[in-house]
């Protein structure tokens, strides 16, 4: 079956990555659907019957977005709270379309890899950070198949400059796009 990659991100046409992974993604609709919840949900009002139904209609599932304040995008956040309900992805009363689906995450993350570690400037790890989808992945008894991960460069306001070597280079995005195709396909 098809993979389902849930995108979340709310300026996909400036982003750098998640639009190169989209646009690598749609290259193979044989694969991937790639389902873009601001381009379906632009006032964030999401129909839950809609989405449940998509997802059961694909074998794998993927959420893919950037980091946003050590988390996820709100509109991801609206998704999983409206759509994982009780007795569809979880309880005692049929709760169970999520069991044993392989799940996984996409994230770009701006922060150097280097800073994602516990002596790193924010202390944490990105594995502990992603913790929460994890758990909730494994509460619905789905198959959580970790994360995959391009990590980027933060720098001060105004010096990141467009075309400089903070920006990450064509065969770097290929590279990386290439890899994430990889990743899912080895789920």
């Amino acid at each position: 079956m098809k993979t389902l990659v849930i995108v979340t991100h709310p300026s996909i046409e400036t982003s750098v990555m998640n639009k190169q992974w989209v646009k690598e993604l749609k290259k193979y609709p044989e694969k991937y659907t790639v389902h873009e919840l601001h381009k379906v949900y632009p006032d964030g009002n999401i129909d839950v019957e809609k989405e449940q139904k998509l997802v059961e209609s694909h074998g794998n599932l993927v959420l893919q977005f950037p980091i946003y304040w050590f988390n996820c995008p709100p509109l991801l956040k609206k998704w999983l709270d409206d759509v994982l309900t009780y007795g569809w992805a979880y309880g005692s009363n049929g709760g169970d379309k999520l069991k044993n689906r392989k799940a996984a995450l996409a994230v770009s993350a701006g922060i150097k890899k280097e800073d994602y570690s516990e002596e790193g400037r924010y202390g944490y790890t990105l594995e502990h950070l992603l913790s929460p989808f994890e758990t909730t992945f494994l509460y619905c008894n789905a198959n959580y198949r970790s994360f995959f991960a391009f990590y980027g460069t933060e720098n001060e306001p105004g010096e990141n400059v467009p075309g400089t070597e903070d920006e990450p280079s064509a065969s770097q995005l290929e590279k990386s796009a290439l890899n994430y195709l990889n990743f899912i396909d080895n789920l």
